[in-house]
């Protein structure tokens, strides 16, 4: 498998600063942040499936207008994949005529240009040869990560998450992985702002690191505009030994 970062910021602001999203191979999405639209019109088209962590905005905030952009250009539905409930926010918040038109039933229910498919936490989707499982995460909203798998070696997504013990013991066992990304959006002087909004900061992703047994590269994901290069620095004081990297735009990683 192949994994593009389209997009990994906690926010926007500058030509190389877009919100969370993941291409995998030709034909995957991991989140639909800002960075999607960066993708070009026969790109976005090859687009057959989008798994979504959870709903807030900087992580769906161009599947409304991708899916506006292709649909007369699909012989198919693109398949939406999230857990219950981030699909009923979906459905009742963004593509509900209001904000946006209902492509599950464009140009008919019978005949969609999207539709959505639940899945459940530990339950693999296999697509081909690889497989796609939805992971334990703990944030304001319903939330996943995602572990990829092409059986040669896997990459964990850990989403948008607190201290989240559920986490470790599956991703323990993963006994091919290679890459895990885990968010860290604040620094240690917004402590406070992190733990009320369910994210990490450089002290707290110490303790987790702490729980992780495999020998993997770990990136740094997330991280707020303003703070990048503070929260790197305490990141490098408190979790060093675990020598995490940032995240770019554009990095490639092939497992």
């Amino acid at each position: 498998m192949k994994v593009r970062i389209l997009g990994c910021s906690g926010g926007i602001g500058g030509r190389h600063l877009r919100t969370t999203s993941m291409l995998v191979d030709h034909d995957i999405l991991i989140d639909a942040g800002t960075g999607v639209a960066d993708l070009s019109l026969a790109e976005l088209a090859m687009i057959d499936h989008v798994f979504i962590t959870h709903s807030h905005l900087d992580h769906i905030a161009s599947l409304p207008l991708m899916i506006d952009s292709i649909a007369d250009m699909r012989d198919k539905p693109l398949t939406v994949y999230a857990i219950d409930s981030t699909l009923e926010i979906i459905r009742n918040h963004i593509f509900n005529w209001a904000i946006w038109p209902d492509f599950s039933e464009i140009p008919s229910r019978e005949n969609p240009v999207m539709q959505y498919k639940a899945i459940r936490l530990g339950k693999r989707i296999r697509l081909g040869e690889r497989s796609i499982t939805a992971l334990p995460a703990e944030h304001t909203v319903p939330a996943v990560g995602y572990h990829l798998d092409s059986g040669a070696g896997s990459f964990v997504f850990t989403g948008d998450t607190t201290c989240n013990d559920a986490f470790w013991p599956v991703v323990n066992k993963i006994a091919n992985l290679r890459f895990l990304v885990i968010e860290t959006a604040f620094s240690n002087r917004e402590k406070r702002l992190a733990v009320m909004s369910k994210h990490l900061c450089p002290s707290m992703l110490a303790d987790e690191l702490a729980k992780l047994v495999r020998d993997v590269e770990i990136y740094i994901t997330h991280l707020k505009p303003g703070q990048i290069e503070l929260t790197m620095s305490e990141i490098e004081e408190y979790a060093g030994d675990f020598k995490p990297r940032m995240l770019q735009n554009n990095q490639v990683f092939e497992f």
